[in-house]
């Protein structure tokens, strides 16, 4: 686990069990620790993403945490942009309250824009299966609740027919059943401000989070050296 100067082994170890929401309490509370640039939440509704740059396709998965997701994507040669928002609910323009207190249907979700003639869907598959653990059906990690749960959320037959392929293989690979479900696409609506790219404006938090969550010790249990990061 990644940790601030000052903080000890038994700090650590509380925040290794809290959920995301306690830990932004406890980080915070502490932030004269680990120093500036800790955001700054504010409630907002959700708004629709622009359309897709020509040339580009989108792609949209539900990974537990949002925060979590963008940045193996991000990394992808063909990746054009990453966007963290809630998709699956019937709620119009949502805020993060409303999802995380549950009832609204929406999921956490990064919306991947992709050169198709650089990086392939069955490619994105790959980098999401490494980044989430398929197994949970309850949430991700320590975040619990129906707007952690993991999802792909296809536009097409094919990609249906891709993502029900790469399901098949992972569940084969782990010798269990996949939790992680299939959707039909539904409106995406891009987070608040302050969730996007998240991990770039407050590093030494998102770290905090990312280890205390315990999301890097289980997907190197899960998929070893391949596991996402």
């Amino acid at each position: 686990m990644q940790r601030a100067q000052g903080l000890g082994n038994e700090t650590c170890g509380i925040l290794w069990t809290m959920t995301r929401g306690a830990l932004l309490v406890a980080i915070g509370a502490i932030a004269a620790l680990v120093g500036p640039g800790i955001a700054t939440c504010r409630a907002a509704s959700a708004q629709a993403p622009s359309p897709d740059p020509p040339g580009s396709a989108s792609a949209i998965f539900a990974g537990g945490c949002f925060w979590c997701m963008e940045p193996p994507f991000d990394e992808q040669a063909g990746v054009l942009s990453t966007t963290s928002g809630y998709t699956g609910g019937s709620l119009a323009n949502p805020t993060y309250e409303q999802v995380s207190a549950g009832g609204s249907g929406h999921v956490e979700a990064v919306r991947v824009v992709y050169d198709p003639q650089r990086i392939g869907y069955a490619e994105l598959l790959e980098v999401f299966w490494r980044n989430i653990d398929p197994l949970d059906g309850g949430g991700q990690f320590c975040d619990r609740g129906e707007s952690y749960r993991s999802a792909i959320f296809v536009r097409s037959a094919e990609e249906r027919r891709l993502a029900e392929a790469s399901m098949q293989a992972i569940a084969e690979r782990l010798g269990h059943a996949v939790a992680t479900r299939i959707r039909d696409a539904a409106p995406f609506y891009a987070a608040e401000d302050y969730h996007q790219d998240y991990y770039r404006k407050n590093p030494i938090r998102y770290r905090f989070y990312r280890g205390g969550c315990g999301r890097d010790a289980r997907l190197r249990k899960l998929w070893g050296e391949g596991a996402g990061h």
